[in-house]
């Protein structure tokens, strides 16, 4: 059975706003954080204090001074509150994968967690509540917490509820005394069910969902049908994590926790080798790992490597994660939990081991596996940009037929579209200009200069056409490229070279003289 977990985080903003400036509450005067709109200063946020005193969230800030004179405010930050409740979320996956933001209606923000089959794992319902609001508590969050088989009956239950635990199949009953606004409703639904003298959810259970749609606003009336049936079950309603759950993930919490990187050292082993048999058990390997250290201070941080292909050998991973800085891991005042994950996954097929060794089967494996270890140490240590191979492009063009990618041993699909002539290793980007003579204007040339050093022709192959590109936008301001006639030519010391002639005489621009240039040299 399902079964999810909210907490409510009353006065987020201003709990966020101090946290951010470690300034502790005053004793005795009311604080407030403003925000400019067009109509005008509106408070966005208020404290116990001010609420005490009669102040609301949107009141005008000449209103609330009125009420209180003494009242203290300072400019809200709708972008760093945001910032700190998603990076609260993600501490909180510590206790699940799967970690919703609740920011709807503005200044009810909280999260839900699902802890479906989980809960055990923290010694049940109710010590999973109580670890949660002692760390919050710790942290100087204030915090509701509430756990039933909905999100909806969650959310209820956290913010109006006296009960913190809906057991599980009793969703019905935690949830009829709750006055209707816990549905999630906007204001104007919960005044107009008050005039209709329904102010419990339970008054709502015995009417039927046609007639209750049709007392409101079209809009209003499915919202409220919905809303009902999602709390009660009758309607899945889907969780929104902040991060897509890894299918993969090894986790150990600790009852003191981890000063030094050396103990996350130790530790990592036994957490990378129950992941590996988790993919091995699925056929899988990793693509991509993240270590997850979740400090005491409600902060958490993250160490990723990518791999050039799958894999499920914990030595390898060790090494990377290494190479990445496992050493120089923030961990703060300590982290009591580490989460080892396989963020991305991907077939890995099993292989059968030779017979005998050094079977000739054995070394094309052998070196594939070498290179990709290779290669992924090289980016752990360089960057994962900073380790590129070449891989064919759909082209005529040479210096078109490639482009650059992340270096890995796996092959592409892409071809290089030409004659099927031989091609020079070394191509220059761009082609340099040559000075060259030709006997008749659309003939091989006779000699030509390069580098001021002239090279006389004894042998020449050609010319292969190559019609330009008009499809793409001109690369320099010269004008559209031109056609190009490619010769392969030897000269008097054996030298090979790869030159062409750009453009037409007196067939394409009459305006541009054709011109030769230095594609490439053979070897």
């Amino acid at each position: 059975m399902r079964r999810v977990v909210c907490i409510w985080l009353p006065n987020w903003p201003i709990t966020a706003w101090r946290r951010a400036r470690h300034v502790q509450p005053p004793d005795h005067e009311a604080f407030a954080l403003t925000q400019r709109t067009g109509r005008g200063l509106l408070l966005h946020a208020v404290d116990d204090a001010g609420r005490a005193l009669g102040l609301r969230r949107g009141q005008t800030h000449a209103d609330a001074l009125a009420i209180a004179p003494g009242l203290v405010s300072a400019p809200a930050e709708p972008e760093a509150e945001a910032r700190a409740l998603h990076a609260l979320a993600l501490w909180f996956e510590r206790f699940s994968p799967a970690v919703a933001i609740d920011a709807d209606p503005p200044g009810a923000e909280g999260l839900t967690l699902d802890m479906s089959g989980a809960a055990h794992l923290f010694g049940g319902e109710a010590a999973l509540l109580d670890e949660i609001a002692a760390r919050l508590k710790g942290a100087g969050i204030a915090a509701a917490l509430a756990m039933a088989d909905t999100p909806g009956a969650a959310w209820a239950l956290a913010r109006y509820g006296a009960q913190p635990i809906a057991e599980p199949g009793r969703t019905r009953e935690a949830l009829a005394p709750l006055p209707v606004q816990a549905l999630r409703l906007d204001e104007e639904t919960t005044r107009l069910l008050n005039r209709f003298g329904l102010h419990s959810i339970g008054d709502l259970y015995g009417l039927p969902r046609a007639g209750l749609a049709r007392r409101f606003r079209a809009e209003a009336g499915l919202a409220l049908v919905r809303r009902l049936d999602q709390a009660l079950g009758a309607e899945a309603e889907p969780l929104r994590s902040v991060q897509p759950p890894a299918d993969y993930r090894a986790w150990q919490a600790f009852a003191e926790p981890l000063i030094e990187a050396e103990g996350v050292g130790h530790v990592l082993p036994g957490l990378a080798g129950a992941l590996a048999a988790q993919l091995e058990r699925d056929g899988m390997g990793a693509r991509v790992l993240a270590l997850d250290a979740f400090r005491t201070d409600g902060r958490r941080v993250r160490l990723q490597a990518g791999l050039s292909a799958p894999s499920r050998a914990p030595v390898h991973w060790l090494r990377l994660l290494r190479e990445k800085g496992l050493e120089r891991l923030e961990l703060g005042f300590g982290a009591d939990a580490l989460m080892l994950s396989a963020l991305k996954a991907e077939p890995l097929a099993a292989r059968q081991a030779p017979l005998l060794a050094g079977s000739p089967k054995e070394k094309p494996q052998a070196c594939s596996e070498a290179l990709a270890g290779l290669i992924d140490r090289l980016q752990a240590k360089l960057g994962e940009s900073a380790v590129l191979r070449p891989e064919p492009y759909e082209s005529h063009m040479p210096e078109r037929s490639e482009r650059w990618r992340r270096a890995g041993p796996e092959t592409s699909g892409g071809t290089v579209a030409h004659s099927g002539r031989p091609r020079p290793l070394l191509l220059f980007d761009p082609p340099q200009p040559v000075e060259a003579i030709a006997e008749l204007p659309d003939t091989a040339p006779s000699s030509f200069v390069w580098r001021r050093c002239s090279h006389k022709v004894v042998k020449a192959e050609g010319p292969e056409r190559l019609g330009p590109e008009w499809w793409r936008a001109p690369a320099s301001s010269q004008g559209p490229e031109r056609t190009r006639d490619y010769y392969a030519v030897e000269d008097e010391a054996g030298h090979r070279f790869w030159l062409f002639r750009e453009g037409l005489y007196g067939r394409e621009d009459a305006m541009r003289l054709p011109t030769w240039r230095m594609h490439g040299v053979f070897g």
